[in-house]
């Protein structure tokens, strides 16, 4: 049984993140398919600043066609301290909170990427719908540094 280095490398994030360039809507391009996103489209979601310290986490998805019906789902994310704002627990469920790590940020915020240290879940998000390929690409390329199984990924469909 060979063991994979890339994949037992811890994953690192980015040093900082500033929640108000963070905020606002982001455009899920792809992503790793999860069961609770099962016939998702259009799939959005909406990052608002609370004055109580935390993010208010709106999520949204068109089911099973880009006309379907719209599925909602709001939550809150909680920075971890000293992170530098890269590390979220995001919770939909009370009392469940889960890891959501920034690991890749455009300098100008226009894309993010969002995974779990286990790797088992990844997104690629937008500020706009479609994303340029050269930057899509890049993406990839240092996902599969990081010891990311790239055939797990699966591009959302967006209008």
């Amino acid at each position: 049984m060979s063991t994979n280095i890339l994949n037992a490398q811890e994953l690192q994030t980015v040093p900082s993140v500033d929640l108000n360039k963070y905020a606002g809507k982001w455009y899920e391009i792809a992503a790793y398919p999860q069961r609770f996103q099962k016939g998702c489209n259009c799939t959005t979601a909406e990052y608002t600043l609370s004055d109580k310290g935390y993010v208010i986490v709106e999520n949204r998805c068109n089911k099973d066609s880009v006309t379907g019906k719209q599925a909602y789902i709001k939550g809150k994310a909680f920075v971890v301290k000293n992170s530098g704002n890269a590390k979220l627990k995001v919770q939909f469920f009370w009392p469940f909170r889960a890891k959501y790590w920034i690991i890749d940020l455009a300098d100008d915020y226009s894309y993010a990427v969002v995974s779990h240290p286990n790797k088992k879940y990844l997104w690629i998000l937008s500020r706009t719908s479609k994303m340029d390929d050269n930057i899509y690409q890049q993406i990839i390329l240092r996902l599969k540094e990081k010891g990311f199984d790239l055939s797990k990924i699966k591009i959302t469909t967006q209008i």
